[in-house]
This record gives structure tokens, sequence and C-alpha cells, in this order.
């Protein structure tokens, strides 16, 4: 994983320095946009502002820029390109898809600072080893590993300095260059969903949040050896340092050439982990990435980590869901929409071609849930299916809905477990797993 990391580079830490950095990105795609656009006048050509902004020189512009930043900054850009990147040229999709990759590791130097901060000058007295070498780097840390003075071994999340301070303003600043760009419709307010992310990424950002969130885990699933979570070391933990008992394995993804059973019983697990989730624990850690499961070969548990984007979820909204997820396994539009109103998915204005097309969506997503048996994600092509609706459905200028942050996340965690299940080829009772949601939670699936 180091082999991937860049070079250590400082995150710009300063809020003018983190603005001058986003406005002399803005400039220098101004600057490729005015000679672009000189160039199709001279070729005869009527220059269109989103194709101007849309260019691989500008992309490559956006993504290093970004992954130097780091913080919200790279996070929206993450999302960006994950969320956009089927809307956008190959060429550009791929370019802003480093974001998801690659981050650009703090120098030494600036580690020590850090640290310095937070535990005091005399802090490598609590270690026996201290590896300053990063073994991932993201958008809002850093993971480092060390062996504390009595012989634990830990993993430490260090946060990029500045990151907490500079949220609002990063948020303002991408989505602003977002509009320049015309993937966000002048005509939407995104006003409440930028709002709802700058809540997020503080949570995000807070440490202490964190680390209680996974002891809330770890208790939950505290009697079911199937899954392993790091516990949290309190002594070396603060807001923006979280240290953690190291947890290995390997790569989920790696499981591609396991025996189909061993597939088929990791989906379930998450699967039956989701559900869990939302309709018993109200609580759900809402970020698909696939770096935040990993596989010990030994045991065969699965393993959890990253609980930054943890989320509570009230009770009216899990039964607005099971409403929503009971009527479409029936097929039974009239059981979804009032439901689906509730979570502002579309509403009493909205014309009958769009409501009926969202209430597709939802009998469409719930499929597994519907087939008798174990549904094989690796031959079906509902992934694409879904996210061809989604896109034509997007596409729709005059339809454009910001439902709450809550909302929208669940989706992502969603379509994140069923882009890992068909990769992983995996074929898993999903109408079983449900119908099992309010048994009480036995020791293992």
């Amino acid at each position: 994983m180091q082999d991937r990391l860049k070079a250590g580079r400082a995150v710009p830490s300063g809020r003018l320095t983190r603005l001058f950095g986003l406005g002399s990105l803005a400039t220098s795609i101004a600057g490729n946009m005015l000679a672009d656009s000189a160039r199709h006048l001279t070729q005869g050509k009527r220059p269109r502002l989103g194709a101007l902004m849309l260019t691989p020189a500008n992309a490559h512009r956006v993504a290093d820029k970004l992954a130097h930043m780091r913080g919200a900054a790279m996070k929206v850009g993450q999302l960006l390109s994950m969320d956009a990147g089927d809307l956008l040229p190959a060429e550009i999709s791929a370019i802003l898809a480093r974001l998801r990759a690659d981050a650009t590791a703090m120098p030494m130097s600036q580690v020590v600072e850090v640290l310095d901060a937070n535990w005091g000058t005399g802090w490598r007295r609590h270690f026996r080893q201290f590896s300053f070498a990063p073994v991932a780097a993201a958008s809002i840390g850093q993971v480092h590993f060390a062996v504390t003075s009595s012989g634990q071994r830990v993993a430490i999340k260090i946060q990029y300095p500045g990151v907490r301070q500079s949220i609002d303003s990063d948020i303002d600043n991408v989505a602003a260059l977002c509009r320049l760009s015309g993937l966000i419709p002048r005509t939407v307010d995104f006003g409440p969903l930028l709002q709802q992310a700058k809540q997020q990424l503080h949570e995000e950002a807070d440490y202490l949040r964190e680390g209680a969130a996974l002891r809330r885990y770890g208790g939950l699933l505290a009697h079911n050896a199937a899954y392993a979570l790091p516990e949290v070391h309190d002594a070396l933990t603060t807001e923006s340092v979280l240290t953690m008992t190291r947890m290995d394995g390997i790569p989920i993804e790696s499981l591609a050439q396991a025996p189909q059973a061993e597939r088929d019983r990791i989906v379930s697990l998450l699967v039956w982990l989701l559900f869990r989730e939302l309709f018993t624990f109200g609580l759900i850690q809402t970020d698909p990435n696939f770096a935040n499961y990993r596989y010990e070969p030994e045991t065969g548990r699965l393993i959890l980590l990253d609980f930054g984007a943890t989320r509570e979820y009230s009770a009216p909204m899990v039964a607005h869901y099971r409403q929503i997820l009971t009527g479409a396994i029936q097929r039974d539009p009239a059981l979804i929409a009032p439901a689906a109103i509730a979570l502002n998915y579309f509403d009493e204005n909205t014309s009958a071609r769009h409501r009926d097309a969202v209430l597709g969506m939802f009998i469409d997503v719930c499929e597994p849930l519907r087939f008798d048996g174990a549904f094989d994600f690796g031959t079906s092509d509902l992934a694409a299916r879904l996210r061809d609706a989604g896109m034509a459905l997007g596409m729709e200028r005059d339809f454009w809905h910001t439902p709450q942050a809550d909302v929208l996340l669940l989706h992502r965690k969603m379509a994140g477990l069923y882009l890992l299940a068909a990769k992983l080829r995996a074929r898993v009772d999903v109408r079983r797993l449900w119908l099992s949601c309010d048994e009480p939670i036995r020791a293992a699936v």
C-alpha cells in the first residue's frame, strides 16, 4: 500500500493558504478555458462553458490540487468522482478517480508537529517502535503503525493539520467550481445539502466521536465471532489522533478467487450487518469504501474498520425504510409512495413520469429480496440497470431533489454493498436475511 502513496508534501493548514490554493486552481482553470475558447472561436465553433471546464488538462489540475490539499476539498472531489463519474468523459473520469486511491502523505516533520501538539513533546516514550512511513493516506488523515511501550501493536490515524478548520470554506469553494462546470444546475438549491455535508465532515473529523462509535459497535457485535473490530487506546486518542489495536488481514477484494462458499459467506455477513444496522441498531457505518473491510484468513473473520462516517437513524426514518422495502417486495407503489414522500424522494408536485421512475427504482433495488433462494450477484445486471436508471433520471434537469444527507449516505452504502457482491460474484439468500431482521441476534449468520 505504501507504494501507492505519493512523496510527502506538507498539508496547507492555514485558511488563507487553502483559499489561495483553490483560488490559484480556479485562475489556472480560467486561463485554460479562455485559451480553449479563443481556439474554438477561431475554428468557427461556439464554445460551451461546461465543455471548456471539463478537459483532461483541467481535470489533472483539479486532481493534483485536491490531493495536495486533502481535507474536505479532496473529500468533495472523491464524491464527485464516485457520483458523477459515469456522466463525465471516460478520460476525465479516470483522472478524477485517482482521488479515491491516491493521496499525498505528510512529511515526517509535519507528522511530528501534529503529534507534539496532541501528545506533548515527550510522546516517543510511549512507544518501542514508531513507523513514520504511513501505510495509508486519505482525505482527512493518514495511518501509521507502531508498537507501544507495553508491546501492543497499534494503528494510529493522524488528522491533517487545518482540516477541521477549513471544512466549511473548502466545501463552499469546491461547490463553486462545480457550479462553474455546470455539473450542478443553477436552478438547484444545493444550500441545505451543502450544510449537511459540512456537518457530516465536521463529525468525521472528530476522532473522539469516531472512537466512541467504534466502542459502541464493538459492544453491539461483541457476541458475534464472525466480526472483528479494533479497540480504542484511550490514553493516546484525541480529537485529531485516533489510536487503535492494529488489525491486519487482507483486502476484501482479494477474495475474488476464494472458494464460492467463502465469498458467499462474507457477503452474507455484510448484508446481515446492513439489515441489523438499519433495523436493529439504528446506527450505520455509511462509508462503502472497500478498504473499510478486511479479511482474516486464519480465522475467516470479517474485519470492520473506520467508523468516522457513522450515523444514527431515527425511529421514524427506519419505519419509512421498512415500509418502502415492504412495498417494493410486494411490488406495491401505493405502499411505497407515502414513505418516499416523507423521505423527500419526491413531493406532491412531482410529475407522474418522474414519480413512477423513482418508485420503479425502489422495486428494482429490492429484486434480491424477492428472489427465493440464493441471488447470484455475479451474473445479475441489476447494478448496471440501477446505474442506468439513476443516470437517466439525473439527466432530467427538471427533476432535481436533494433528500437529507442520511438518505444519500444510506444509498451510497447500499450501492457499495451491491458492487462488492458483484465483484466477488457472491450468491446470497438476501430474502432469508431480510426475514431474520426481527429475530434475536445469533452468534453468527
